[in-house]
């Protein structure tokens, strides 16, 4: 229970650093250059954990991860900084909820992972939650947004699983660098193509790039990589969930925005979609063999 109790805790911080990242895109980082955002975004960091642990791909690792790098680095990051430059954040985050029933689904075919009934109530009530919290029927949305909101979300959700697939007998750390270089590397051309010249980047837009690079995607990665070793992929997409708890909570605290009673219920769904989501009945199956063993 223990040791369970720590996983989640680790990954909790990929999705707690993530809450901040639209905020911190939309304001302080360049608009118009989503390719180089996503360069930007991915190269250094995996830079950095290639320094903290100095491993080189081997054997099928070299197209494995440009593969992830491409899933879950590359066009995720593009389409995240796309939807995050078009859509607020409201409704990116409320889009982006959905990614536990798409990664159930996933792992069902990829890794025979069958999602339980008690893990697709919580995904039912931590979406529910993000909607009461976040959609208020007053703001539009525009469907470039929306379209790259949701192919972000099939993307991530496909490159997580493959991750959680191929990662048994390597090191996180490892791994994790490989994927952001590649997708990094991957990006780089392309945007000198489509985009031209790098943005000039200004005092704010650095100092954004600096957590969105360290905070956001070297060690939330890394958190959520060694989260996915370790948990069911169900419970790994509802901790995914705090992503928009948190944003609605740094709005409260950063902006001074309001948290009305209607927030205050959706917070309390997400909450305990999560801990529906708990992998409870494996520990409760463990705890319960040697009480039979003794009595017979």
């Amino acid at each position: 229970m223990e040791a369970t109790l720590r996983w989640v805790l680790i990954t909790a911080i990929a999705p707690v650093a993530w809450g901040a990242n639209y905020y911190v895109t939309h304001a302080f980082l360049p608009a118009g250059t989503p390719l180089y955002g996503a360069a930007v975004r991915a190269l250094p960091a995996g830079l950095l954990l290639l320094a903290v642990r100095r491993q080189r791909p081997r054997g099928s690792w070299w197209w494995k991860a440009a593969v992830l790098g491409v899933l879950n680095m590359g066009g995720f990051f593009a389409l995240v900084y796309v939807a995050a430059q078009l859509l607020p954040t409201s409704t990116a985050s409320t889009i982006m909820a959905a990614s536990p029933v798409a990664m159930m689904l996933i792992a069902w075919a990829l890794l025979a992972e069958r999602p339980g009934p008690l893990p697709l109530l919580g995904a039912a009530a931590g979406i529910g939650g993000v909607c009461l919290m976040l959609l208020t029927g007053t703001v539009s949305a525009d469907i470039r947004g929306v379209l790259a909101s949701v192919a972000a979300l099939l993307m991530s959700s496909l490159g997580y699983i493959l991750t959680k697939r191929w990662g048994a007998g390597t090191d996180v750390l490892a791994s994790t660098s490989w994927q952001l270089i590649a997708g990094g590397l991957l990006l780089l051309p392309l945007a000198a193509v489509v985009e031209g010249a790098p943005p000039a980047l200004d005092g704010p837009a650095l100092l954004g790039f600096g957590y969105v690079t360290v905070v956001a995607t070297a060690l939330a990665f890394a958190a959520w990589f060694a989260g996915l070793r370790h948990l069911p992929a169900a419970t790994v997409g509802l901790v995914g969930l705090l992503n928009p708890v948190t944003g609605v909570l740094l709005g409260t605290v950063i902006a001074g925005e309001p948290l009305t009673l209607r927030q205050i219920c959706g917070l309390g769904l997400v909450l305990a979609g999560i801990l529906l989501g708990r992998p409870v009945t494996r520990r409760r199956a463990a705890g319960a063999r040697p009480a039979c063993a003794k009595a017979a």
